[in-house]
């Protein structure tokens, strides 16, 4: 997990890089090139089988992991490194105020305080990394990010659906890929390519292997480790996302985003806690961190 949550950072700085040659939709769709093929090819050595029995669930999955990721990439390119896989984290925090949601919509079912506690706590991480103000030119960015990781919330929660009927991690993985090429190939008709350099080309090939060697790790980890473990180390992403921001991109260090961070790493864990209490976990399939 902690060499996943590196390589997931790490193909954050080339998502920040390529997005000055490339628009997040034309990156989705190279990305999701790279772990198509790459686990058609994995299944295909191991003689296993594509075809699903639930098309409509993947196609649901899909749409909503590959509008969170084109979303994320799109808040990398105009944000801090780190405050952009910070936003992207928010989905724990997104699934407590699901669950508050669901128990509300129950009646009858008890409201935990602890979850209504970490959904505030989260949210006033966001107040302080974003610190809305009228001419912040990054309040956009800082909106987008946010919305991806309520995206990825509900992608979870397609992909927990996908677990509970038996569909393993590698075809969830297979069609999540197929549907970021597809919405690339979508955008790019639309709005047109850009040109390929060969920084470019390269940096697109170290975004879908980064993502497809993190995902396959951090797969991995779920299926051999525990889930609470596994979720409280996967936030040192964030850490090493904001080591690179530092270091390669001169990012600002401000007290107040530190301490959103802090919030919404210490939201994030203690909300996987007490869901861990009241729902079976199923790996998740990521952006992101990868939706």
């Amino acid at each position: 997990m902690v060499l996943s949550s590196l390589l997931f950072a790490t193909m954050g700085v080339c998502v920040k890089y390529a997005s000055e040659f490339y628009s997040s939709g034309e990156i989705v769709f190279y990305r999701g090139i790279v772990g198509a093929v790459t686990i058609g090819f994995m299944v295909w050595r191991r003689g296993g089988s594509l075809r699903t029995p639930v098309p409509a669930m993947h196609f649901w999955r899909s749409l909503s992991g590959v509008l969170a990721l084109s979303l994320w990439f799109y808040a990398i390119g105009g944000l801090p490194l780190a405050t952009a896989m910070t936003l992207n984290y928010m989905s724990s925090v997104w699934m407590a105020l699901f669950l508050l949601g669901g128990a509300i919509i129950m009646g009858g079912a008890r409201i935990d305080g602890r979850l209504i506690a970490t959904v505030l706590a989260g949210f006033a991480g966001v107040a302080l990394i974003l610190r809305p103000t009228i001419d912040d030119n990054q309040l956009w960015h800082g909106l987008v990010g946010l919305i991806s990781g309520m995206l990825s919330a509900t992608a979870y929660l397609q992909v927990t659906a996908l677990g509970r009927i038996g569909e393993p991690e590698y075809r969830v993985v297979f069609y999540f890929s197929l549907g970021g090429v597809v919405a690339g190939a979508l955008t790019m008709l639309a709005g047109g390519a850009n040109p390929h350099t060969l920084q470019g080309v390269a940096l697109l090939l170290a975004v879908g292997v980064l993502a497809t060697v993190a995902q396959l790790l951090m797969t991995r980890a779920y299926a051999t480790g525990k889930t609470l473990v596994n979720a409280s180390l996967q936030y040192l992403g964030i850490v090493f996302a904001f080591l690179y921001g530092v270091l390669l991109f001169r990012d600002p260090v401000t007290w107040m985003a530190v301490a959103g961070m802090i919030l919404i790493v210490a939201a994030g864990i203690a909300a996987t806690f007490l869901r861990s209490k009241t729902a079976p976990s199923v790996p998740p399939n990521t952006t992101s961190t990868e939706s």
